[in-house]
């Protein structure tokens, strides 16, 4: 435990808040910006003497709840979380389940990809967000049937097309989902999910038992296209960390046939997108 960090991070932290940003009366004058020690440590539910200490650099190593009442009381981001639990020498316990939302800069960035398709997913391979090359390029039912690939993959829901990469794919489905499970194992979403799969699919089930470890980055497939064929794909993947989410970029070598293919469905795209806004 890193008590004079921890101290001084918490001192810090508690000057840079305003008591009306967190609904305190702020009529009184103050000796010093921010919070009072007493009003922090009722926002956190504990007591003053023992926020007191922590703040001396005088106090015992303080628990899990403590710290999460001290992140809330904060309004510490996902970072500064983490940051507080390893200064008290402390594991970051998981959030209570995957984050189905995705950031509007995500988003936004997706947009700024016209040639590359692009898909978020969460932590139980959930599609939370895509730009439109990738509905072109993986089927025009990928908003309106299930947005789960796990589901997909594993129980046919929805349109997959033919792949070289389907059977590792499936290596790679598994063992994200064993991360979640480990991860947010009070989720009632991802059990009950995890239970379909079990029931719906031997190959998930066999998958599972064989515990497959895989970390996320570079690979390539060949995805069998049904209006433009075979396509050479380059899979690349990003990590939004304090969301659990994974942005996968798929892209083509510059100049072979599988990036005028791209290129042409993405033509293709912005016309039909025309033609329905006109």
């Amino acid at each position: 435990m890193a008590r004079q960090e921890l101290a001084r991070f918490l001192r810090e932290r508690r000057a840079g808040l305003r008591p009306g940003d967190l609904g305190l009366p702020d009529v009184d004058p103050r000796r010093t910006p921010g919070l009072r020690r007493e009003e922090l440590a009722e926002l956190a539910h504990m007591s003053v003497d023992y926020y007191v200490r922590l703040e001396q650099a005088r106090g015992p190593r303080p628990s899990a709840r403590i710290l999460d009442g001290l992140a809330r009381a904060l309004r510490l981001s996902p970072a500064e979380r983490d940051h507080l639990f390893r200064l008290a020498g402390s594991a970051t316990p998981p959030g209570a389940g995957p984050v189905r939302q995705v950031r509007p800069h995500v988003v936004r960035m997706l947009e700024r990809l016209p040639e590359t398709a692009a898909i978020v997913t969460d932590a139980a391979y959930g599609l939370v967000a895509w730009n439109p090359l990738a509905q072109s390029l993986f089927g025009g039912d990928l908003g309106a049937g299930t947005t789960n690939l796990a589901r997909r993959r594993f129980l046919n829901e929805g349109r997959m097309y033919g792949s070289s990469s389907t059977e590792e794919f499936g290596r790679i489905v598994v063992a994200r989902l064993r991360r979640a499970a480990d991860r947010y194992p009070h989720d009632p979403a991802l059990a009950a999910q995890l239970a379909e799969l079990h029931a719906g699919s031997a190959e998930f089930g066999h998958l599972w038992e064989s515990r497959p470890v895989h970390a996320p980055g570079h690979r390539t497939k060949t995805v069998d296209h049904p209006v433009m064929g075979p396509l050479h794909l380059n899979c690349d993947v990003l990590l939004v960390p304090e969301d659990d989410q994974e942005v996968v970029l798929i892209t083509a070598d510059p100049g072979s046939p599988s990036a005028r293919a791209l290129r042409e469905l993405a033509g293709k795209e912005r016309e039909d997108s025309a033609t329905g806004a006109s």
